[in-house]
């Protein structure tokens, strides 16, 4: 994993840092796993915006990934470790002993040619699948289930990881990313090791086009709104705007919007921090 900065030969390449792309091993997509991918420009059924600086980018077609892991006590061959258009983490292509392939969230140190596999019995190595009752304490995990079955919807993005702290009757104690500690049935699935692509958060763009490729148009400042606009529009000058808040008037900056009742708050053994 590496970073490079690039020499600045144009205005949009004095501050850009790319990529090393060193675990990248080819950049032919399994065809058999991709599926075509539809944009609504933040466009509704109706053709009204509904959601604001979205639109454009460059044309990708969807990677299929396997956040189940339920090809249990089937070793699977790592064939390659590819770059995916639609998430920061690199993917990783698995040719299975049975002969199918699938793709998973690559872990960091996954190497081709390595073998990994999935199930309750096997051994703590990256980028195999088991649940969390038959995982060591203080092991650093990924790609986290919430539900039993549900499949992977935690410590999924570039570099992030989550670590089991602790085990009790039918819960285990997690720690994860955001710095909240959370109570998971230990019957959930984790994946060893943390995410690939740990570089991620050190790019720098170098130019708003390279933000429009991505699909991402420009955000208009709320404070250079009008008052009809946003709550910190409006004023002469450049006025403060008043205090900071969303479009819809709920304070930012430390207001808590989690509800009170909400049925999962028993689960959740410490806050993240602010």
């Amino acid at each position: 994993m590496s970073v490079r900065k690039l020499k600045p030969i144009t205005p949009g390449q004095r501050f850009r840092v790319v990529n090393g792309f060193d675990a990248i091993t080819t950049d032919k997509p399994e065809k058999s796993l991709l599926a075509p991918k539809k944009r609504s420009g933040g466009r509704n059924s109706q053709g009204r915006m509904t959601m604001r600086y979205k639109g454009g980018g460059h044309k990708r077609r969807y990677r299929i990934i396997d956040f189940k892991r339920t090809k249990d006590g089937i070793p699977a061959e790592v064939a390659s470790i590819q770059y995916d258009p639609n998430r920061t983490a690199f993917i990783a292509l698995l040719n299975y002993q049975d002969g199918e392939k699938a793709y998973i969230i690559a872990q960091n140190g996954l190497q081709v040619g390595q073998t990994v596999v999935s199930g309750d019995t096997v051994s703590p190595e990256i980028g195999n699948t088991m649940s969390l009752a038959n995982i060591p304490l203080g092991t650093i995990i990924s790609c986290v289930e919430l539900r039993p079955g549900q499949g992977a919807v935690m410590a999924r993005s570039a570099g992030a990881f989550a670590q089991l702290m602790a085990r009790d009757g039918k819960f285990a104690t997690i720690k994860l990313p955001s710095g909240e500690t959370r109570l998971i049935l230990v019957t959930c699935r984790a994946t060893i090791g943390a995410v690939s692509n740990s570089d991620h958060q050190l790019l720098v763009s170098g130019k708003a086009g390279r933000s429009r490729w991505l699909g991402r148009r420009p955000r208009t400042r709320p404070v250079v709104m009008n008052p009809v606009d946003h709550p910190m529009g409006g004023g002469e000058g450049k006025s403060s705007g008043g205090h900071p808040r969303s479009r819809n008037g709920i304070p930012a900056k430390g207001y808590r919007t989690r509800s009170k009742t909400k049925a999962s708050n028993k689960y959740i053994v410490e806050r993240r921090k602010k």
